[in-house]
């Protein structure tokens, strides 16, 4: 009882004022947090400008939960060159509690036929993997994404069939992404509309 009475003394020693303890932040929420610097209106959303970010214009962040919540959110990509030109493809982000020692998990919510990106929406990223580092950041896998959409790798895919048409016949390819972007079938994989 004693011991019970000192723990209930020394969390009010802690807030004073009476108010519920503070959750502790984790140093991902920190890192995030401490990146916040303002944000910017982009077409009709207020999207936040998260510290060091410098997107590309074809790519925006949104925060389906609200601000409050700079674990979750979800990147928009309208690659400006490429085969993907003129698509739109949303990632969500879930960044864990230990970022930046873990790398966020990122998945297409977009069904996409392309070489890196298999119809369950995993990612193949090297950043997001093996090559991760702790120096890397938000940033830096948004540019990696970009990187996808206006170079697709052949050589590392998830999606092999993709990938085998894309090495052996790239106009086919293309042909493929294009009625995939625009709602129709690749093989016998129904792809919806994404431009």
């Amino acid at each position: 009882m004693i011991k019970l009475f000192k723990v209930k003394e020394k969390q009010r020693a802690e807030n004073p004022n009476g108010a519920a303890p503070v959750k502790k932040q984790s140093a991902g929420e920190l890192r995030l947090h401490r990146g916040i610097l303002s944000s910017q209106k982009i077409c009709v959303l207020c999207l936040v400008d998260m510290g060091e970010l410098n997107l590309p214009k074809s790519c925006s962040i949104s925060f389906p939960n609200g601000r409050d919540d700079l674990m979750n959110f979800e990147v928009t990509i309208r690659p400006d060159e490429g085969y993907y030109l003129g698509g739109t493809f949303i990632f969500t982000f879930q960044v864990p509690p230990m970022y930046p020692h873990e790398p966020p998990k990122v998945k297409c919510k977009t069904k996409v036929y392309h070489p890196n990106i298999d119809l369950e929406g995993n990612v193949c990223l090297n950043i997001l993997r093996e090559d991760w580092k702790p120096v890397l950041n938000i940033n830096t896998i948004i540019y990696g994404l970009y990187h996808l959409f206006t170079q697709p790798n052949h050589e590392d895919p998830l999606n092999h069939d993709a990938a085998a048409v894309l090495r052996d016949n790239p106009k086919m390819f293309e042909s493929n992404v294009r009625r995939a972007m625009s709602g129709g079938y690749v093989g016998q994989t129904l792809f919806p509309r994404c431009m």
